[in-house]
């Protein structure tokens, strides 16, 4: 039987098509991780935790158990404290009197402290909490004599605010308050080490120099320059105390240009645009980098910061109020609807 032209009798066998994953499912680990049971178990006189042992007994407090933990194997021991002998570390973001108050009432309602607080040894000989800053409050709110505690021997737990404190969610300004304050204690405690050394400390570049801006001015609309910054803003290569000082400069830069972007926006208003996204299209059209796109795995910012500060301080300094109109800000206020 004759073939078609051009065509060929035989046909190459279709390689099966790459089965989908379901979005949203979460699927199970391919390998088993972490320890077995028998492992899990620490005797309180066991040489791993007895320095801990130590100081909760010298602390007044009394050692309930001890594990090691299934996944990193590091030595835990469950205790009870006294509350004067805990206080939340140096860098931690400020208490909230009005959340810990609400924390006391429920906690008084449920008649149940469950909840342990995390804790290391503190470089001053007391036990620092790094995420139990509105627990601990909400205790001494109740009166309590003694609060239960998970004590880690590794101190440098204490400079992972970010992961480990989920009591109360943080907000842009907490967060950039918290790693500022964090990379300041670092700095002089390891003044050789690198900022690149502490990525994953201090989570975002950008957090750093928003921290010292809050430092400065604590209502400072950060929100509004997140973007800007997260685009050029990378983790130095020098040790912590030089690229501090440099994002100092930094900060007192971002800082004119705010002042200058409310110049604009208080004529703006006084022609009559009363859009409550002024700021967000001030900012978003002096932004240098607003229409680059990221590529996938692209660690290179677009432009230095140094100098998309330039850039920005200029734009600023030469904006048109006359080219704004009602429709541009529509756009904007699209656009921020979409990301919420």
């Amino acid at each position: 039987m004759a073939t078609a032209k051009g065509k060929s009798k035989t046909t190459r066998a279709r390689k099966p098509a790459p089965a989908k994953r379901a979005r949203g499912k979460l699927a199970p680990g391919g390998k088993a991780r972490g320890l077995d049971a028998a492992q899990v178990a620490i005797a309180i006189d066991s040489a791993e935790i007895s320095d801990v042992v130590a100081l909760v007994r010298s602390a007044g407090g009394a050692p309930i158990g001890a594990y090691r933990e299934p996944l990193g194997a590091r030595p835990l021991l469950i205790a009870s404290l006294p509350l004067g002998a805990l206080q939340p570390t140096p860098f931690q973001r400020d208490l909230s009197p009005t959340h810990a108050k609400r924390l006391a009432v429920k906690i008084e309602e449920t008649a149940a402290f469950l909840d342990p607080l995390i804790v290391v040894r503190g470089e001053d000989g007391r036990f620092w909490t790094p995420n139990g800053r509105h627990r601990l409050a909400a205790g001494k709110v109740l009166g309590l004599k003694q609060i239960t505690v998970l004590i880690s021997p590794d101190e440098t737990l204490a400079y992972r605010i970010l992961a480990l404190n989920t009591e109360k969610a943080h907000n842009l300004r907490d967060r950039s308050l918290e790693v500022i304050r964090m990379a300041r204690s670092l700095a002089k405690r390891h003044p050789t080490s690198k900022e690149t050394a502490y990525a994953t400390e201090f989570e975002s570049a950008e957090l750093l120099t928003l921290g010292i801006v809050y430092e400065k001015s604590s209502r400072f609309a950060g929100g509004a320059y997140s973007a800007f910054l997260k685009k050029v803003d990378r983790f130095s290569e020098r040790t912590l105390g030089a690229s501090l000082r440099e994002r100092d400069g930094f900060a007192s830069r971002l800082l004119d240009i705010d002042v200058q972007a409310k110049r604009v926006i208080a004529t703006l208003q006084s022609r009559g645009f009363k859009s409550p996204y002024l700021r967000n299209y001030v900012v978003a059209r002096i932004n240098p980098v607003r229409f680059h796109k990221a590529k996938k795995g692209d660690t290179k910012p677009p432009m230095p910061i140094a100098q998309a500060l330039t850039r920005m301080a200029s734009a600023v300094k030469n904006f048109k109020v006359d080219s704004v109109s009602n429709s541009d800000l529509a756009w904007v206020a699209v656009g921020a609807g979409s990301q919420e």
